[in-house]
């Protein structure tokens, strides 16, 4: 064992070969790099709000919490080239389609997400809600592009075409839900040559997604909650204690069993909702980022 009054004198020199000796390009992770969404402009019939609250929305954003999306973008987070492994995921932050929990469920999952050799796409979607009877519906429209974006750029991003999921908290998980489930129908007009892709996800995880169930009768799931053949598989994390949502990650659970595709679900006894990764009391903000990693693994959408 080194003595302490060695690790005294040499901290500071270790700190300062830390600060002068090069990054390799095995090891040099990219910038984060924010990629607009739609450069010719939202699709035909996009809503847009007052100037008025739109200026006040945006005072009310900070680095936590986005209250206004004009303008849809993904965030780029690429992990070192050495531990790049080809699967890419498109993060789709909570906030009850009114906000976008920004930090807590876009770019610290994308740095996690990096820890595994990921590379994400951190989906800043259109809010607060235009339509109150489909507040999905223009999400819906940028999560679409997002896939087909991601796909068509596949050889510029070093990952597989073939290995592109899509992973969302709360409203982000029933956005990433609506994206696995309704991919055959073009929510809006082709563009350009992005929108030839399939926007089909390979897979998703859903993290206390929201308003899977009937506005009508919380203990069955909603008509949105379509799950067929041709549906990815999913990973699903939820606690019992999160209102109704334990019981809708089940309901969907069983509609996956029923269309033959893979699906896991875990529910954890206690914890609420909104925890993301952040360490709290309860083990489910530590457990189900190490399941997910190991579900990945499992169906070998990331390398042992």
């Amino acid at each position: 064992m080194v003595p302490r009054q060695t690790w005294l004198v040499l901290f500071p020199t270790l700190l300062f070969l830390a600060a002068i000796v090069p990054v390799t390009g095995s090891q040099r992770k990219l910038a984060p790099t924010e990629i607009e969404l739609w450069p010719r402009g939202l699709p035909e019939g996009a809503a847009h709000l007052d100037p008025e609250r739109v200026a006040e929305l945006k005072k009310q954003s900070n680095e936590e919490w986005i209250r206004f999306v004009g303008k849809p973008t993904l965030t780029v987070m690429e992990p070192a080239a050495a531990h790049k492994n080809g699967c890419a995921v498109i993060v789709c932050p909570g906030g009850g389609y009114n906000g976008l929990a920004w930090k807590k469920e876009g770019l610290e999952i994308g740095r996690w997400l990096n820890s595994l050799g990921v590379t994400a796409y951190v989906l800043k979607y259109r809010v607060p809600r235009r339509d109150p009877e489909q507040p999905w519906f223009e999400p819906l429209q940028d999560a679409q592009r997002a896939i087909r974006y991601v796909r068509h750029h596949a050889d510029r991003f070093g990952i597989d075409a073939r290995r592109i999921g899509i992973l969302g908290f709360s409203a982000g998980g029933h956005l990433a839900a609506m994206a696995s489930m309704h991919f055959a129908k073009p929510a809006y007009p082709p563009q350009d040559e992005v929108d030839r892709e399939s926007a089909r996800p390979d897979f998703s995880v859903l993290i206390y997604a929201a308003y899977l169930g009937s506005p009508q009768d919380p203990t069955r799931l909603s008509d949105l909650v379509q799950v067929g053949k041709t549906t990815p598989p999913a990973f699903l994390a939820v606690t019992w204690d999160d209102k109704w949502r334990g019981l809708h990650a089940a309901l969907l659970l069983a509609e996956y069993k029923k269309a033959g595709v893979v699906a896991e679900c875990h529910v954890f006894s206690k914890g609420g909702h909104g925890y993301g990764l952040r360490p709290f009391e309860h083990p489910v903000s530590r457990a189900w980022p190490r399941l997910c990693a190991e579900w990945l693994r499992e169906m070998e959408f990331i390398p042992n």
